[in-house]
């Protein structure tokens, strides 16, 4: 049913959680996992130096989140395929999964006040609003 999974995973809890049905889902279908951790650089940046110290800061933040999912894969017998890219969140998701043809997208939900939900409105619901295809989106 599914063949390419991607799975978003920020080192949130709600991330780890996407993470770990991802694996599990994977390992039963034996589908393709991938995986996407978004380095978002939400200031506009004064120079281009600024963009290389947040773009360092950003790979040592992530690098303790990829290693633990290529463990936890690695331990359930999966193969995973990690992939950081910098952008706004939704954005950056979408792009990936429209240019790698993932069939699903695996993400995890953090829930918020529903002004904040009103307001702002939530990732998880915007993926599922946006992403060209099927959304799981864990609890």
């Amino acid at each position: 049913m599914y063949a390419k999974i991607l799975v978003a995973n920020d080192g949130s809890a709600g991330g780890q959680k996407a993470l770990t049905a991802a694996i599990d889902l994977a390992g039963r279908i034996s589908g393709d996992l991938h995986m996407v951790t978004v380095e978002e650089l939400p200031r506009i940046p004064a120079s281009i130096d600024e963009v290389a110290e947040e773009k360092v800061e950003a790979n040592h933040r992530f690098a303790p989140v990829i290693e633990a999912a290529k463990a936890e894969a690695q331990r359930a017998g999966v193969t995973i395929e990690t992939h950081l890219v910098p952008g706004h969140v939704v954005d950056a998701i979408v792009t990936l999964i429209n240019e790698r043809g993932f069939d699903l997208l695996v993400a995890g939900f953090m829930g918020h006040s529903q002004l904040y939900e009103r307001i702002i409105g939530g990732t998880a619901d915007r993926l599922v609003r946006l992403a060209p295809c099927s959304v799981l989106v864990v609890k």
